[in-house]
């Protein structure tokens, strides 16, 4: 919003009328301070004419319009990294000598106040909100305002004090203001706190996955060595089998946690071939085959020559994740369908499974990292890793990932990516 210089002239001049004195000069600090201002103006040219029609002294208007530009300047001063409820309130009640003052903080589900209240005062302040109830009492004195931004509730103002209407309405609109302000200042200190954190923890996976693979590389080493050896007796070569096969899942799960910190990094940088989707799925279907042997897989291409530009090892990591997902939860002796086709310039895979269906509520966040399905959480091992994984290779192209699931059709994992990535030459 932007206020034209004669607005802030009119505020100014206003008030250093009929001898009063002019006050200091204000800085303009954003958006929402000039919106306090254009407010403070408006508000002070209606009592202008209200005073005028209705004879009201011009001493009592003067000063009205005083602690409304008070008001407006001292909430630019406000430290608005600390909640400004608290400070709001005291300082609405000093300025307009006002007998009490209770504001509702809706975001943080907060009030504060100042002076005398009564004891079921944060009923009454949250019903003014909630049942967006603006009215003033002439026998108690008491303005209940709903505070707003645009058109959106943000909070409540309870007033006890010889006030205008008008004034109400300017210290309503002021503090909402200030509110919007240091909400909107707290969201971006927790969107950079958010992204600092995810910069430590991608950092922390990479080093503990670094960390992981050379003791993992030593016992499947050292297992392979005494299968070699022979002389074993069956409980010691089933042992030794044991040893083989969770290493080799400890391996395939440090490759995730590898991914996953790779995929979150600044400095990601795509490695994009053209590649045969065809010898592509086979690979993947071929190096899953263990956790397919309960069921049996059918692989649907579009045409036989379909290609596409992208980086093969995260395309690989996608389609493992996919694959290995509805091998898992799949009834014994059905069929996992493998499609891919071509749409719009982007090639869509899909990966179908006929068992317990994902609730719809939850169909957004199976591709959350750690969050795991509460229809599959209690039944089915995992980490709840490798879906993200998948959404964030396809992301890493410019692609995205969803999934469809009912009783009756079954789940189907879908990820798009383009089929020759912008700008990139394979």
């Amino acid at each position: 919003m932007v206020v034209s210089p004669s607005l802030v002239v009119v505020l100014s001049s206003f008030v250093a009328g009929n001898g009063a004195r002019r006050f200091p000069d204000f800085h303009l600090t954003g958006p929402m301070v000039l919106m306090s201002l254009r407010m403070a103006a408006v508000v002070v040219g209606r009592l202008s004419s209200r005073a005028a029609r209705r004879g009201k002294s011009a001493q009592t208007h003067r000063i009205e319009a005083e602690k409304i530009y008070e008001l407006t300047q001292k909430t630019t001063q406000l430290d608005i990294h600390r909640k400004p409820g608290p400070q709001l309130a005291s300082l609405v009640q000093a300025i307009f000598a006002a007998e009490a003052v209770a504001i509702f903080d809706a975001d943080l589900n907060e009030v504060h106040r100042a002076g005398d209240w009564f004891d079921n005062l944060e009923d009454l302040v949250r019903n003014v909100y909630f049942f967006e109830t603006s009215d003033h009492d002439p026998e108690t004195g008491l303005y209940r305002k709903v505070l707003r931004v645009g058109n959106l509730p943000i909070g409540a103002l309870l007033l006890r004090g010889n006030v205008s209407e008008l004034t109400s309405n300017a210290i309503a609109a002021v503090t909402a203001i200030t509110f919007d302000r240091y909400h909107s200042l707290a969201n971006e200190s927790r969107t950079e706190s958010a992204r600092q954190t995810e910069q430590l923890r991608a950092t922390v996976l990479d080093s503990l996955a670094h960390a992981y693979k050379t003791p993992l590389t030593t016992i499947r080493a050292a297992s392979t060595g005494l299968s070699e050896m022979g002389g074993l007796t069956p409980a010691q070569s089933g042992m030794v089998a044991l040893i083989d096969e969770q290493s080799e899942l400890l391996n395939r799960l440090t490759d995730r946690l590898l991914k996953t910190a790779r995929l979150e990094t600044k400095d990601l940088v795509l490695f994009n071939e053209t590649i045969e989707i065809t010898p592509l799925i086979e690979d993947v279907v071929a190096s899953v085959r263990d956790q397919l042997n309960t069921v049996s897989v059918e692989v649907v291409l579009e045409r036989d020559n379909l290609s596409i530009c992208c980086d093969r090892g995260l395309l690989v990591a996608l389609l493992t994740q996919y694959i290995e997902n509805a091998a898992k939860y799949a009834a014994s002796e059905t069929t996992v369908t493998i499609t891919a086709f071509e749409r719009r310039n982007n090639i869509v895979f899909s990966v179908h499974n006929l068992g317990p269906s994902i609730p719809a509520s939850e169909c957004e966040r199976v591709f959350d990292r750690y969050f795991r399905s509460s229809v599959h959480a209690n039944r089915t091992p995992g980490t709840g890793i490798g879906l993200s994984v998948a959404k964030r290779a396809a992301e890493a192209h410019g692609g995205h990932v969803w999934v469809a699931s009912d009783a009756v059709r079954g789940t189907t994992f879908f990820a798009s990516l383009p089929a020759a990535a912008q700008g990139v030459s394979c």
